[in-house]
Formats: C-alpha cells, sequence, structure tokens
C-alpha cells in the first residue's frame, strides 16, 4: 500500500537546499584544489603589494613632509636659489630635490609649488612654468595657486588672452579663496589688453557686486572706466 508522501516545510527545504549548496561547493573545491589554492594565492599577494605600496606611499610623504619644513627657512627669507638647491653640508634638502623623489605624494606636490614660486621670484619663467603646469595635489588653494603663478607668466609673454583664461579658471577652484577678488581683477585687466571688453566689464562689475571689501574693489572703478 502507497503511503501519503510528507510534505516538507519551508525550513526542511531550506536546510536540504544548504546541505546540497554545501556539497556542491565542496565538491567543487576538491575537483579544483589546485586552481582555488592558486588564485587564493595571488588574492594574498595582491593584497601584500597594496599594504606595501600604500605604507611607502605614507612614509614617503611623511619623509617630504619633514624636508619640505626645513627648507621653508630659506623661502621665507627670499633666499630662493638656497630653497631650490638646499644647503650643502646640512640636512636641508632643495625643493627641487624633494620634487624628484617624493613629486608624487601629497607634501611633494606642495613642494612643486614652492619651487616654482622660488624659479618665478628668479625670473627663470620657463622653469616656474613646468612645475607650476605639473601640480596635481588635491589642496585647491595650491591648485588656485599653480593657475595664478601660469596666468603671470602668459601675462609677461603678453598672451593676455590665455593669461585671463586661467586667471578665471584660478578664481573658480574654491568659493572660500581669500584671492579670488585678486584672480578675477587680474582676469578682467587681461581681458582688456586681449580687446575682450565685454568680457572684461563683466567681472569688473562682478567685483563689484561681491567683493566690496577686498582691495580689488577699492581698484576696480579705474578699470571698469576705460570698458564702459
Amino acid at each position: 500500500m502507497l503511503t501519503k508522501k510528507k510534505k516538507l516545510s519551508r525550513k526542511e527545504i531550506k536546510e536540504d537546499k544548504l546541505v546540497s549548496a554545501y556539497y556542491k561547493a565542496y565538491g567543487y573545491f576538491e575537483e579544483n584544489r589546485s586552481r582555488v589554492l592558486m588564485f587564493g594565492g595571488i588574492l594574498i599577494a595582491i593584497a601584500a603589494l597594496i599594504y606595501f605600496y600604500i605604507s611607502n606611499r605614507i612614509e614617503d610623504n611623511r619623509i617630504a613632509g619633514t624636508e619640505l619644513s626645513r627648507v621653508m627657512q630659506s623661502y621665507d627669507q627670499g633666499a630662493f636659489l638656497e630653497a631650490i638647491e638646499g644647503k650643502e653640508g646640512t640636512n636641508v634638502v632643495g625643493l627641487r630635490k624633494i620634487v624628484e623623489d617624493y613629486g608624487s605624494t601629497e607634501n611633494g606636490e606642495y613642494a612643486k609649488i614652492y619651487l616654482a614660486n622660488s624659479y618665478n621670484f628668479l625670473g627663470r619663467n620657463d622653469e616656474a612654468l613646468k612645475y607650476y603646469e605639473d601640480y596635481s595635489g588635491s589642496n585647491k588653494i595650491f591648485e588656485a595657486t599653480a593657475l595664478a603663478g601660469q596666468a603671470g607668466i602668459y601675462e609677461t609673454k603678453k598672451d593676455y588672452q590665455k593669461a585671463a583664461d586661467l586667471y578665471l579658471k584660478a578664481s573658480r577652484v574654491s568659493d572660500n579663496n581669500v584671492l579670488n577678488p585678486d584672480y578675477l581683477l587680474k582676469a578682467g585687466i587681461n581681458f582688456m589688453q586681449a580687446g575682450n571688453n565685454d568680457e572684461a566689464k563683466d567681472l569688473f562689475e562682478k567685483i563689484k557686486q561681491d567683493y566690496n571689501t577686498s582691495t580689488a574693489f577699492r581698484e576696480v572703478d579705474r578699470y571698469l572706466a576705460q570698458v564702459q
């Protein structure tokens, strides 16, 4: 006599599926043991390399910060050549060497700006431009400084349109940069020099409207009068 087939509960069905999944996974592992172990070894090796890379980056950034702090005294005193080359016979490494060794770290990126500024102060514009253009750090103030530094160099080359575009770009990097009205004023002056009076007028009026406590505000009227 046939007996009525017992209906499995949801719990029993779930447990049965788990058991089946376990045995399938176990069977796959047994059949592919060497490949699974090799893949696991590769993952461990990759993780180790990532850890090593990050640790080295952190250490390099720390060293770059230490060396940058040592050379800043020369920079702040206006000894720009010494800041670039360092002090022979001391532990003060020059900005150029810091950039060469640690330029991909955040502190190395900061060193690029000080190096570019140093070249700029010495009138070595092409070298300054190289490092301004090479800046790729995350600091927005330095990013704007790099753009404004490029703009100043193109201004000396009388490429006023390019200078204006770069000053304008510098003013838009961060809303919180206190130098934004100065960048806008310089952008406007260069647009004016390039013969683009409409663009210059818009920027001068923006300074009048948005930056009435700035130094640029006190200077803008005489330029505005020239483009009316």
